[in-house]
């Protein structure tokens, strides 16, 4: 059975090799925000004839197809995640790595508020708040706190 991602890419005119295939199901079936070294991981499980240099085309074909939405979590390494038609923010914990998803309604009604004083209309955004668990001392001052 094709994955969702498998559907869409079929839907966008990309031509689905067996590889892509295996690679657009791993990007369905996960749960969390792999980088290209672990859906490599991955696929390479179900396919032992993937190779990484695949896996980073195919990631890139379907980042330009707009199938995938690259997160750049600030940890050096590129995540990804099915580009999915709700909208959602993600929460970093900056000692575990972890990325929590969350959708906040007051927060997008904010957000339009703000855009629409401005003269604009939103038409895409990213909001990634990092953060620790109470009591928890952060293991590394993050970069872009002010």
């Amino acid at each position: 059975m094709p994955s969702r991602l498998e559907k869409i890419c079929t839907e966008r005119g990309l031509k689905m090799t067996e590889q892509r295939r295996v690679i657009s199901r791993v990007l369905s079936d996960a749960h969390d925000h792999p980088d290209v070294e672990e859906i490599y991981r991955r696929a390479a499980a179900i396919d032992p004839k993937i190779s990484i240099a695949t896996v980073y085309r195919t990631m890139r074909l379907f980042e330009d197809a707009n199938v995938i939405e690259r997160l750049d979590l600030r940890d050096g390494r590129a995540r990804y995640e099915e580009n999915r038609d709700e909208h959602h923010q993600h929460l970093i914990d900056v000692n575990s790595g972890a990325v929590i998803e969350f959708k906040n309604e007051e927060l997008e009604a904010l957000k339009r508020k703000i855009a629409s004083e401005l003269g604009y209309d939103i038409i895409g955004d990213r909001l990634e708040l990092y953060g620790v668990k109470h009591g928890a001392k952060s293991a590394k001052k993050h970069p872009h706190s002010h």
